[in-house]
């Protein structure tokens, strides 16, 4: 595990930086576009990258995949399974971080960009879950980091407004999620609207990446759910 970590985490701490620097030229390059003027942006790649992403050791972090490959054997799996979970919980994690520095520069760079006043999610790639897509069909404020799920491979852009055009952006595709939703399970809350649709789509806040995208009635396990000694 030590050798791997040696040898690994400094290729995705560089990863990690490749990315926020790609995405603060390509913030940059869309606000001259849109300003039609020069701006210069900067960001601190300290703090969008590494232990700032999660607020945890990133040695203690990829750490996770050994233990799970030990949990796995632990429980009689076959070793080739167990080395399955851990490479599986390897790549999320991985997949992750490199979505967390994309997102926390965003927030950083548009946060000194007055025209830009809200974010929205552009899916890409052949599928997209369920989550991804009910969150594209709405706009979130720059200041809020768009929320995610582990693996998440969606792009955050910028959008300018002269008025806020309400939560839900995209009505038609909110619609067909929900008649896709009701064939897949025979039932779906056809009620609901901007306010109440919460209650279908919620934001959890993860205690190491932030806000994560889950089913109503989801949670994450917290400190309140750790026995300790008295």
């Amino acid at each position: 595990m030590r050798r791997f970590q040696r040898q690994a985490l400094p290729i995705i701490l560089a990863g990690e930086r490749q990315i926020a620097t790609l995405t603060a030229s390509y913030l940059e390059q869309l606000y001259r576009g849109e300003a039609d003027e020069t701006h210069r942006v900067s960001v601190d790649l300290d703090a969008v990258t590494g232990r700032s992403l999660r607020g945890v050791d990133p040695a203690d972090v990829y750490e996770r995949p050994f233990k799970e490959l030990r949990a796995a054997l632990a429980d009689d799996v076959s070793l080739d399974e167990a080395v399955n979970r851990g490479a599986h919980r390897l790549e999320t994690l991985v997949k992750t971080d490199l979505q967390l520095a994309r997102t926390h520069t965003v927030r950083e760079v548009s946060a000194d960009m007055p025209r830009f006043t809200y974010t929205v999610r552009e899916l890409q790639g052949e599928y997209d879950c369920a989550l991804c897509m009910i969150a594209s069909t709405q706009r979130y404020h720059k200041r809020d980091l768009a929320p995610i799920h582990p693996g998440c491979d969606c792009l955050v852009k910028t959008v300018t407004a002269d008025y806020d055009p309400g939560q839900i952006i995209d009505e038609e595709r909110l619609e067909r999620i929900h008649d896709l939703v009701e064939e897949a399970l025979g039932t779906f809350d056809r009620g609901g609207r901007a306010v109440d649709y919460r209650k279908i789509i919620v934001s959890h806040e993860h205690g190491e990446i932030g806000p994560v995208l889950g089913f109503a009635g989801q949670r994450f396990t917290g400190p309140d759910d750790i026995n300790l000694p008295t």
